[in-house]
């Protein structure tokens, strides 16, 4: 199978070589960097935004719903044309179909939004435990467990770039036709076990929403080893972050965030690794896509139906701590994502409850040598019922000393710094 080269809805992210509107007699693009007269070109944008460069490639600088180009040959005053890229489908997108209606190409249940986006439409179907989302026309929603027989002639992506009435920067389909995408996708948690597979950040590809506390689990029974590659990154909160951990151990073996995105290849020794994602309550940002592939040894995959992009980016060694996996030298694909805060505590916090315990400490000292020098107690004498009166209304405590002949009753004198002795020593 092909590798997908785009993991965005709209290919915003794709940077590969194809240089006409379609393989099969599309028209050639022009270049960038001598498209002066239209608004995209590398005079305006010289430090290689959305892509652009000294080069014709195909590109999607401003977040259309796919990637297009300028072309020579004016139809009707258009000087540019969408190009159909069969590489720049991102996974979990499963293709535009055509839709006859009777019977409809997804069978389940349906709605109809003028704020439709992907994810609306992913998370409704998911609500009701449908596999499979469609869009149709840009604002209608269908759910459904498999694509019906009679529709399954999958047609150019070019018949379902309608774009969504919710995100004009997203495709919802066409008229008549229907872009079909896994449930999965931009869901907050799941898990994994096949050989390779994609996982996005929570409600992808729309902005992941505030508040969210996210796991997913990869356990690839047989492997001794996981490479993960983060394909897509944008995280611009400063809380917001993704770890990947040891599932055994649940020890951090990599975190990302605005500050620390992912630059290198991050691969984790071992056959279970879960991956987590925390997002506070303000702000919000695209999110990420995160590319998994197990491997049998060093540098041999699992058999896996779907391949993926190859991994780009340094390579950092980092074996993981499990003790019962066999250890070898791995290669970690770090790439982007978010992560959740730190377990360790604050060092702010530790010093704060340092201060906290050494004054109250401070407080009962000083309470006690109070309670000792202020108050000089002395012993009463034991004959007379005056002293009985007067010391019942006293609030020391009173000791009394049963002997078999007598009983004698004594102030309990505290302890001071001017007699350690007792007034029952020596009776």
């Amino acid at each position: 199978s092909v590798f997908s080269e785009c993991y965005t809805a709209n290919g915003e992210d794709y940077r590969g070589f194809q240089n006409q509107t379609s393989l099969h007699g599309g028209k050639p693009c022009l270049f960038w960097n001598e498209t002066f007269q239209h608004p995209y070109n590398t005079l305006k944008y010289p430090n290689g935004e959305g892509g652009l460069g000294s080069h014709n490639y195909c590109r999607n600088p401003d977040g259309d719903v796919q990637p297009w180009c300028y072309i020579a040959d004016y139809e009707d005053g258009i000087y540019w044309r969408y190009c159909d890229i069969p590489t720049c489908q991102m996974p979990g997108n499963l293709g535009c179909y055509r839709d006859s209606g009777d019977p409809p190409t997804l069978s389940g249940t349906s709605e109809t939004s003028n704020k439709l986006t992907i994810q609306n439409c992913i998370s409704f179907c998911r609500k009701q435990r449908y596999k499979l989302a469609g869009m149709e026309s840009g604002y209608a929603c269908f759910c459904g467990n498999e694509v019906d027989q009679g529709n399954r002639d999958e047609s150019p992506s070019m018949e379902c770039n309608h774009v969504c009435f919710g995100d004009h920067t997203q495709p919802c389909g066409g008229d008549g036709w229907v872009i079909i995408f896994d449930t999965r996708v931009g869901a907050c948690g799941g898990n994994y076990s096949s050989p390779s597979g994609v996982i996005y950040s929570p409600d992808f590809p729309d902005k992941y929403s505030p508040g969210r506390v996210c796991y997913w689990t990869v356990q690839v029974p047989g492997s001794s080893a996981i490479l993960f590659n983060f394909t897509f990154f944008d995280i611009s909160d400063q809380t917001d972050m993704v770890e990947l951990l040891d599932g055994y151990t649940n020890q951090v073996v990599a975190r990302f965030d605005w500050r620390s995105p992912p630059r290198e290849a991050v691969n984790v020794t071992g056959d279970f690794v879960i991956l987590y994602f925390y997002s506070d309550r303000t702000n919000q940002a695209q999110g990420f896509a995160l590319l998994y592939q197990a491997f049998r040894e060093v540098g041999v995959e699992l058999p896996s139906s779907t391949a993926g992009p190859p991994m780009a980016g340094g390579l950092t060694e980092k074996p993981n701590s499990t003790s019962n996996e066999r250890s070898s030298q791995i290669f970690y694909v770090i790439t982007s994502s978010p992560g959740k805060p730190e377990h360790s505590m604050p060092v702010w916090t530790i010093y704060a409850l340092s201060a906290l315990l050494v004054l109250t400490v401070i407080a009962m000292l000083a309470k006690l040598l109070l309670h000792i020098t202020v108050k000089s107690p002395n012993i009463p004498t034991v004959s007379g019922s005056d002293s009985c009166s007067q010391s019942t209304a006293s609030s020391e405590p009173w000791i009394i000393l049963y002997r078999p002949s007598t009983i004698s009753l004594f102030k309990k004198k505290l302890k001071n710094h001017h007699s350690d002795l007792s007034p029952l020593v020596g009776n």
